[in-house]
């Protein structure tokens, strides 16, 4: 592991990453590793932008970090170097102070625009 920057050298590939490396191990001789490299980066774009939905309703913000970490943060100025989104949940949870619930109503609600119905049924 690198110290100044906690890159680590032998990381094993998280299996969210899994499917493209798959691809550009099996990518025929002569194909563009250029054009995998970009999809492999939207990819983890796209992972980023759902992630910050949720990760928003607590006050955190996730980063693609060179394409092989992700930089985790909250409003106060913390931050974690993670890993993976494997590691991301109890990362969060440590910035934010509490348990954090996926499945809480009010999150829930939130991120589809409206009211759960099992929320609505509870309250009358």
């Amino acid at each position: 592991m690198c110290v100044l920057c906690g890159q680590d050298f032998v990381a094993q590939v998280h299996w969210t990453d899994r499917h493209l490396e798959d691809r550009a191990r099996e990518a025929a001789p002569g194909s563009d590793p250029v054009a995998l490299q970009g999809e492999r980066r939207r990819d983890r774009a796209h992972r980023v932008a759902l992630t910050n939905e949720i990760l928003r309703h607590y006050g955190l913000k996730l980063d693609d970090w060179g394409g092989s970490k992700y930089f985790l943060r909250d409003g106060k100025g913390r931050s974690e170097l993670v890993q993976d989104l494997g590691s991301l949940w109890p990362a969060a949870e440590r910035l934010a102070g509490r348990t954090l619930d996926p499945l809480e109503p009010a999150l829930v609600g939130e991120t589809l625009g409206e009211e759960p119905a099992f929320v609505a049924a509870e309250g009358g």
